[in-house]
């Protein structure tokens, strides 16, 4: 799975401070609204406590993928943050979130939501890929970490 058809520098925030599960979904879904204009954040936010309620996305290892089907969207969309301090997620390790990738998909998008997500969801799960997410110091930083480029010097 290519990533960088899924988040842009303007849905990639870095150092996120002082937020709880339920302000992380808020700052996903604002982040999102604010760079895909056919999104509505008040929405979005709602969707993601729904499926949150079904069960926390947190997949361990301090990751959440918090994720939902959307009427009003073309393809996969994502956004990326880090956390300055890791928050309680009721993650399946129990471990606290630190790195969140919010994904939406198309309402009717069954095989394609859960295709990327398993995909994701691997690339997540390995070690070294999660510790340069983490060792990331700016939105530009993580953006490039995340679609795979080589940090500039």
């Amino acid at each position: 799975m290519d990533i960088k058809t899924i988040i842009t520098p303007g849905r990639t925030l870095c150092g996120i401070e002082g937020v709880s599960k339920k302000r992380a979904l808020e700052i996903l879904a604002n982040t999102i609204a604010e760079d895909v204009p056919t999104i509505d954040a008040d929405d979005l936010f709602r969707r993601l406590i729904g499926r949150e309620r079904l069960g926390s996305t947190g997949i361990g290892h301090g990751i959440a993928i918090p994720h939902c089907r959307v009427s009003n969207c073309e393809g996969t969309i994502g956004a990326l943050i880090t956390l300055k301090e890791p928050i309680d997620f009721d993650a399946i390790d129990g471990e606290p979130v630190d790195v969140l990738f919010a994904m939406l998909v198309p309402e009717n998008a069954h095989s394609e939501h859960l295709q990327t997500l398993a995909s994701l969801a691997s690339m997540l799960n390995d070690a070294e890929f999660r510790a340069r997410l983490r060792a990331a110091d700016s939105n530009e930083s993580l953006y490039d970490v995340a679609i795979g480029e080589p940090a500039a010097s």
